[in-house]
């Protein structure tokens, strides 16, 4: 008989669809938020974004020659997770950062987070978050030195409030910025690809459709931290919109906290993981009045063997045997 079975890493889906496949469809789905942080912050942006795919690129092919890979075998199965990683990246800085900041952040991500790992499936954290928060360590001296976008406010307000507002929002103050330009991402200062939260929900909703994320998570996630965030700013409802507006929120909780390798196998510890997600966000905001969605990924992360420990997937068909009296 013929042997039909694939081995393979995870992702596991039940669908007849590769693990390059899924990749190129995150791709397309971060096209929008790449655009729209292009038109907004310019040039240099676009080069930070090419920065960090190439180099996120090469050091994944660099690393395979290294262990003896033949380069036409490392072609045939590129999966386009290190251009997701890359993009992910790029998107996450500001035009703020260095240009040489992609490329040390990339590297890392690919070489230090999943190829020494094992590769694709095997890593123990995300790469993007692990890349972006090593350029948040790297370059201390470049945070919150944030450029002016291109398009300024829709209202013509001509005083453009800091950077993500995660800082006013944290101490229960309403930001001034508008929620409307919040929303658009214009006169918002920020990451490239964070300010422009359409361009994010149109590339969640797209991923929603092809079945690569269930929707419900990231929702979960974002309602949680706003949620919180209300409450610790004494049930001031008033801060709840700005509160999932400002800074990498829905960012990281549709493109990074979905991410099938480091996130729990099971639908309830799904649930578990991104209600944790959004309250540990919302916590670490109000501790240190900065933007922390990158950091409390990166801790999640490490939760998820210890939830998939306690909550296991009963097995179709499973029914408890009841023991009887005085058997042990």
């Amino acid at each position: 008989m013929e042997n039909n079975l694939v081995y393979s890493s995870s992702p596991h889906i039940k669908a007849p669809r590769s693990t390059r496949q899924i990749m190129i469809d995150v791709c397309i789905a971060l096209l929008p938020a790449t655009l729209a942080g292009i038109i907004f912050f310019g040039a240099y942006a676009a080069l930070l974004v090419a920065l960090a795919v190439i180099f996120a690129v090469i050091g994944e092919f660099v690393y395979l020659l290294i262990v003896g890979k033949p380069f036409r075998e490392i072609a045939k199965n590129f999966d386009f997770s290190s251009v997701v990683t890359g993009l992910l990246i790029g998107l996450t800085i500001g035009t703020n950062y260095p240009w040489y900041a992609p490329i040390f952040g990339s590297m890392f991500a690919v070489i230090a987070v999943k190829m020494l790992f094992g590769g694709t499936g095997k890593n123990v954290v995300n790469p993007a978050i692990t890349g972006r928060v090593f350029i948040f360590i790297s370059f201390q001296w470049a945070v919150g030195a944030w450029a002016l976008p291109n398009i300024g406010s829709i209202y013509g307000d001509t005083v453009i409030t800091s950077a993500t507002a995660v800082p006013t929002v944290a101490e229960g103050v309403v930001p001034k910025i508008r929620l409307l330009d919040m929303f658009l991402g214009t006169g918002m200062q920020g990451c490239i690809g964070e300010t422009c939260k359409i361009a994010l929900i149109i590339g969640g909703i797209y991923l929603a459709a092809r079945r690569i994320i269930n929707i419900l998570y990231p929702t979960i996630c974002i309602a949680v931290a706003g949620i919180m965030t209300v409450a610790i700013g004494g049930f001031d409802f008033a801060l709840f919109l700005p509160a999932v507006l400002s800074g990498g929120l829905v960012l990281g909780a549709i493109f990074m906290a979905t991410d099938y390798v480091t996130t729990p196998n099971t639908k309830l510890g799904n649930i578990i993981y991104f209600i944790a997600l959004g309250i540990l966000t919302a916590v670490l905001r109000y501790a240190t009045k900065m933007e922390t969605v990158s950091f409390a990924i990166l801790l999640m992360n490490l939760t998820v063997p210890l939830i998939d420990k306690f909550i296991i997937q009963k097995p179709f068909g499973h029914f408890k045997v009841k023991k009887t009296k005085g058997e042990k």
